[in-house]
């Protein structure tokens, strides 16, 4: 079993900055790929970005510019810079891993971190 474990969420003011870590942690052998999702209230769930094992990236149109996903292979952790926050980010972050463990794959889910963008 692959357990992911968020952290870095807050109150920050508009045009502020975050970063968010998602560290894997278990019988990992190798991981695809890794993305974040947010929602906020009353919305879906969105693909805020993601990275490929090969180091390849998308974003959310209306984050690109402002955030920068990145991977640590050797630490199993995933990260989310978040600059010139706005108040629409506010949401419910998710990280979600997908890979191979002890044989079979496996997707996991982080228990989600709250961002909150206000004055």
């Amino acid at each position: 079993q692959v357990q992911l474990v968020e952290s870095g969420g807050g109150l920050v003011q508009p045009g502020g900055s975050l970063r968010l870590s998602c560290a894997a942690s278990g019988r990992i052998i190798s991981i695809y790929w890794m993305r974040w999702y947010r929602q906020a209230p009353g919305k879906e769930r969105e693909l805020v970005a993601g990275v490929t094992s090969a180091g390849r990236t998308d974003y959310l149109d209306s984050v690109k510019d402002r955030f920068t996903i990145s991977r640590d292979n050797a630490k199993n952790t995933l990260y989310l810079q978040m600059n010139s926050l706005k108040p629409e980010d506010t949401a419910v972050y998710y990280c979600n891993v997908r890979g191979s463990a002890s044989g079979s794959a496996f997707s996991s889910w982080g228990q989600g971190t709250q961002v909150t963008v206000s004055s």
